[in-house]
């Protein structure tokens, strides 16, 4: 007997053979509609398709267990994106299954004509992009007129693609007397508007219990140096050895950038933009389905949709630029109770922000640095160890093969050549830069612990020397940005700040010297070849040629002596108390004489009568 005796018993055999047991908020909420029109909220990875694909399925089969013969269309799903619209016709596919349904796709980028022959054989459910879409119904390709439901998934991110006419368009084509689901992550104020203007009477569903979806996901917020946030995404990458990883960027050139270098770091990875074509994307994802490539690099609109059964990673490269991106890209995870980590790569430029983004999200995330190269190779040791190919007995084919190899060069020879072998099958880890974790203080991360205004009680330091100063107009607020940047440090690690003319005393924690000097090197250089030097001690600030800044007046620069005692204004003598001004020879040229008797130098002459 089903477990799901409210469903289509068709669909109910469906999602037993799925392996469902019980099902999500969202889905049990829209059972309920009967033949209502309904505008539901809810986010990526709650089972909106199936929630939808139960809720269409009385209005469609009007009591019979299977569809009769596919002819024009009842019901048409609108998807933002292509692998969204892809995604939802295969799970729509194995769920109306067993009813005998015909389901098409119509979407950018695939061969129109191909799409017209299959709407032209027939098809129950059609389910396409809005572009695709209203391009068929101007072409009248695809018959409208038998239409009992409208889907709207992901409405919200239609309407922020610029897809809002195409949407009225299609709706106005759709009959009058119709059903429509609108699925939205959010409600705001345009979605409302579209839903007023096509629904009738529409049911408001706010599922609850989607935060539940994120309770799979593990998230982790990864300090590191400006420099170091690729290198350590690669060791993200190799420390969780994911079967499928899932890295965002905010960019296409980011993502064409980071495809290359891991490319050349022997990552099987793809790459996942807008400017790629159709067949091109097809082929990304089908290659990570199969495993013929592990880590997918892709911009925010082009993964949404995306469905990759073994994500077990998700690295934000740049961060989300507001909560509801960082849940859709999380939510690429951590789906149908299977475990999953995002990891946000954070800058020590960023970290307020990112302690905004998490809370304005609701969301608790570990902070931690990212793995060192020597995580990375005790985790490949603990993977060698437990690999059950070391547990496999020995075949009778491979004995005498094994005890020459043992005669010839030992075991201990032939177990580090096995190490060297597997070590060299992955690519190196990366050597980063030590930054301070950034640790929570209470409910708040901490603020002014790691930045203390006052620098008169800064502990054991070490006093450097650079070689710029107030002539070379160096100022704290770009040689900070700068230490830290190079040096590897963060401003909470460097004290007082003392400007002389031609170089600058800096004080650095004395934990953190040694690490500050390693960081820029052996040549002692930052950036633009500012020398750098330790100090013995504490600076000596009234040596010979160094003088405290007079912060009161500039200096005059005019040609009499400046008399600071001399008041700012003063009023002028009158003209008979003045001294007499004394006569000087006149410097500049002697005035050009006239010449009286002949004609002007520049001048045409004047014939003279007679």
């Amino acid at each position: 007997m089903s477990n799901f005796e409210a469903i289509v018993p068709a669909l109910a055999k469906a999602l037993e053979k799925r392996g469902y047991v019980e099902l999500t908020p969202v889905q049990k909420a829209v059972l309920e509609l009967g033949q209502a029109d309904a505008l539901v909220s809810a986010q990526t990875g709650s089972g909106k398709t199936v929630a939808f694909g139960l809720a269409l399925a009385p209005t469609l089969l009007d009591g019979a267990e299977r569809f009769s013969h596919a002819a024009a269309p009842l019901a048409l799903a609108v998807a933002p994106t292509r692998e969204l619209a892809l995604q939802v016709t295969r799970e729509l596919e194995w769920l109306y299954e067993l009813t005998g349904a015909t389901v098409s796709s119509c979407v950018g980028g695939m061969d129109m004509r191909t799409e017209r022959r299959a709407l032209e054989r027939g098809a129950h459910i059609v389910v396409g992009t809005p572009g695709r879409l209203r391009d068929h119904i101007t072409r009248n390709s695809l018959d409208m007129s038998a239409l009992k439901a409208v889907v709207l998934d992901e409405a919200d991110e239609m309407l922020d693609l610029g897809f809002r006419e195409d949407l009225e368009f299609i709706l106005d084509a759709a009959p009058a007397e119709r059903r429509t689901l609108m699925f939205s992550a959010t409600v705001p104020r345009s979605i409302a508007t579209l839903a007023k203007g096509y629904q009738r009477d529409a049911v408001r569903i706010s599922a609850s219990g989607e935060e539940k979806q994120h309770l799979d996901i593990e998230y982790r917020a990864l300090g590191v140096a400006q420099a170091d946030r690729e290198n350590a995404i690669i060791n993200v990458l190799r420390y969780y050895e994911a079967k499928n990883a899932l890295v965002f960027c905010n960019t296409r050139a980011a993502v064409n950038h980071l495809t290359a270098r891991f490319n050349n770091r022997n990552f099987s990875v793809v790459a996942l933009s807008g400017e790629l074509s159709q067949n091109e994307r097809s082929h990304a994802l089908q290659a990570m389905r199969d495993g013929r490539a592990k880590v997918c690099i892709a911009t925010d609109v082009a993964a949404r949709g995306i469905d990759l059964p073994n994500l077990e990673l998700v690295i934000h490269a740049d961060l989300p630029t507001n909560p509801e991106t960082l849940l859709h890209r999380s939510g690429r995870t951590g789906r149908a109770g299977r475990k999953g980590v995002s990891a946000l790569i954070v800058p020590n430029n960023a970290r307020k922000r990112t302690e905004r983004l998490l809370q304005s999200a609701g969301l608790a995330a570990t902070w931690a640095s990212p793995p060192s190269a020597d995580d990375v190779i005790r985790r490949d040791d603990e993977r060698i160890l437990a690999d059950p190919v070391l547990s496999e007995p020995m075949k009778d084919e491979e004995r005498g093969f094994v005890q020459a190899l043992l005669d010839q060069h030992g075991p201990e020879q032939v177990a580090a050549a096995f190490v060297r072998m597997c070590r060299s099958s992955r690519s190196a880890p990366e050597d980063l830069l030590d930054v301070a974790p950034f640790t929570p203080s209470g409910e708040k991360f901490a603020r002014r612990d790691e930045a203390p205004s006052r620098r008169d009680d800064f502990g054991d330091s070490v006093w450097f020397s650079l070689s710029v100063g107030r002539r070379q107009n160096a100022e704290p607020r770009w040689l900070i940005p700068m230490l830290c940047r190079t040096g590897g440090i963060s401003k909470r690690e460097i004290g007082a700040i003392k400007m002389q003319p031609e170089e600058t005393f800096v004080q650095i924690a004395a934990d953190w010297a040694e690490r500050f000097l390693a960081a820029i090197g052996p040549d002692r250089k930052l950036q633009g070849n500012i020398a750098v030097k330790r100090l013995d001690g504490t600076p000596d600030l009234s040596r010979a040629g160094y003088q405290e800044p007079r912060p009161d007046k500039k200096p005059h620069r005019g040609k009499r002596t400046f008399d600071q005692n001399a008041p700012k204004f003063e009023k002028r003598a009158p003209a008979d108390q003045r001294p007499a001004f004394e006569a000087r020879p006149w410097a500049g040229k002697p005035a050009k004489a006239k010449f009286e008797g002949g004609p002007a130098k520049h001048k045409k002459s004047k014939k003279r009568p007679g």
